[in-house]
């Protein structure tokens, strides 16, 4: 597109979108499309990709290159664009809200220098951890971006969180201003409910054609170390001679060819699906709910969808204990929590595939207390800017 045609449109500003498919780009689909039914108008600024998406809301992109060690991810160089900085301030926007305090972050920041529109900035990430690894072989960038975050963070009027304990990743960050809890949502509740469940799961493998009598197990993330996935492998590893199991491991990264290696060499291969990114939400959710775990013991999310996302099918999650993305797991209530070694992961692994009822059960409750719809969570979204709105104006 040219340029938004809307008036009063607000910004949603992040570095990923469809095709990309991760946790914030599903969060920012999700804005711009409730905000869309609802009669505001959303204009989502991201970075340009060959693959588009059709949407209902205006879109504006600009100058990207692929990111080598991160496909199919793109960075935006809007200093390389001579277009999009006029095309920003000449559009009407009424608010700001970035998901990124990357390129897209400081579109949204240099917007609102110029303009003086308050501006929203949602901690979705360990950032340093994922610099981490961007910066290998050149660590001393790390600091110098982390900086950049931080100035990002305290350029915003208003800063969002998805849930209560990443304010320490914050903090640790060196963030000191006000943050507020704005939680994430689920599309997968219109599909079924609490009364149909069953037999939701039990349609959905007959769909996927799993072994009903078969402990099926379930990743769903990138594909990067940092999310666990070696341990998840290594546990596997210790139960293979003794647990029936398959395992499911659906997304991509870039350890996806690693992981594939390190399966192969510990000899179950034949024992674990590498689904990559299976196109079609409806599919995805047959994948949750066909699944007895969701095994995600990752060290470094902070508020994950995929863990709501399988409770909205009624599969309860194996999560690290102390983890952030633990903290709104009660063990044996709404989900498990399990030790930080692949010994703990694969004894918690074989001692809940025995117990059909207590997975049910907590499956159960996960549903009952983690999942939100998306357009509910978007009605919190549109009563808290048009809260900031107004205080914006009467200045």
């Amino acid at each position: 597109m040219t340029h938004p045609k809307g008036k009063n449109l607000y910004g949603i500003f992040n570095d990923s979108f469809p095709p990309i498919l991760d946790g914030v780009t599903l969060t920012v689909q999700n804005y711009a499309h409730w905000l869309s039914r609802m009669g505001r108008q959303p204009c989502v600024v991201t970075p340009w990709n060959p693959v588009r998406t059709e949407v209902n809301y205006d879109v504006m992109r600009f100058f990207s290159l692929p990111i080598a060690s991160r496909h199919p991810y793109r960075y935006g160089y809007p200093k390389l664009d001579p277009f999009i900085w006029r095309r920003l301030l000449a559009t009407d926007f009424k608010l700001l809200h970035s998901h990124c305090p990357f390129s897209s972050g400081r579109l949204a920041v240099y917007v609102k220098r110029h303009t003086g529109l308050p501006l929203i900035g949602t901690f979705h990430s360990k950032y340093r951890e994922d610099l981490k690894h961007s910066f290998k072989y050149m660590p001393w960038g790390v600091p110098i971006i982390m900086k950049r975050i931080l100035n990002f963070f305290n350029a915003c009027d208003h800063v969002w969180i998805p849930q209560a304990q990443v304010e320490e990743t914050v903090r640790e960050y060196g963030y000191k201003g006000k943050l507020t809890v704005v939680e994430n949502g689920n599309d997968f509740t219109a599909l079924a409910d609490e009364s149909n469940l069953a037999t939701y799961r039990h349609d959905a493998r007959r769909r996927l054609g799993w072994d009903e009598d078969k402990l099926q197990l379930l990743f769903v993330g990138q594909h990067i170390w940092e999310k666990g996935i070696g341990m998840i492998v290594d546990a596997l590893s210790i139960l293979k001679d003794n647990t029936e199991f398959h395992m499911h491991f659906i997304g991509q990264g870039y350890a996806a060819h690693e992981l594939q290696q390190r399966i192969e060499q510990l000899g179950f291969a034949d024992r674990v699906t590498m689904h990559g990114v299976l196109q079609g939400r409806e599919l995805l959710a047959d994948h949750y709910a066909a699944s007895d775990l969701f095994i995600f013991p990752s060290m470094y999310d902070n508020a994950p969808l995929v863990v709501r996302e399988a409770a909205a099918m009624g599969t309860p999650s194996i999560l690290v204990n102390g983890s952030t993305a633990s903290e709104v797991i009660s063990d044996g209530h709404n989900g498990f929590l399990t030790g930080n070694s692949a010994s703990e992961l694969a004894e918690a692994i074989r001692t809940l595939g025995k117990d059909t009822e207590l997975r049910k059960r907590v499956g159960l409750e996960a549903r009952r207390t983690l999942v939100r719809s998306w357009e509910n969570v978007v009605e919190e979204v549109a009563a808290r800017y048009d809260d900031i709105l107004a205080c914006h104006r009467h200045r």
